[in-house]
């Protein structure tokens, strides 16, 4: 067994157990923390699939920006409520089912083509198209998103302050 196989299923043990108590923890706060668990883990499984700019786009818009915005909306909304915000994971059995679902058509796929999952090609580095990419054609639409995730954070502090 290689380094890279320990590394994925611990990283895989993580994901699914973050990802558990991200859908069963009552205190949202909890949730995104382990929300923010979860997205790591993820950016590590990109980390051992050789996708750096992946890892780190993982890492900085998701761990980093989401769930920054994430905990500035519950300190926020629970400022404003006055009371701690609880979450309650409806219709917990249909997502068990969807979920068993969708792993047993990812485990028949599997079963039924085990030499293309298990192949290894080797991939030639995407990072400098992706920057391209972003820094080209679509660099405009990305700052006026920038722009428009920094008004709803205004927006959200300006609603959530109180009248002194």
């Amino acid at each position: 067994m290689t380094a890279e196989t320990v590394g994925f299923w611990a990283v895989a043990v993580v994901l699914l157990a973050s990802s558990l108590a991200t859908v069963l923890t009552p205190n949202l706060f909890h949730a995104v923390l382990f929300l923010a668990v979860a997205l790591v883990a993820t950016g590590g499984v990109f980390l051992l699939l050789d996708a750096p700019f992946l890892f780190g786009v993982q890492l900085l818009l998701y761990a980093g920006g989401v769930v920054t915005v994430m905990v500035f909306a519950i300190m926020l909304t629970e400022r404003m409520v006055g009371e701690r915000i609880s979450q309650t994971s409806r219709y917990l059995v249909n997502g068990a089912l969807v979920s068993a679902a969708v792993l047993a058509a990812i485990v028949g796929l599997l079963i039924r083509r085990p030499g293309e999952a298990l192949s290894t090609r080797t991939v030639p580095d995407t990072t400098v198209a992706i920057g391209t990419a972003l820094v080209g054609r679509f660099a405009g639409p990305f700052e006026l998103l920038a722009v428009l995730l920094v008004a709803a954070l205004l927006g959200a502090i300006y609603l959530a302050r109180t009248e002194d």
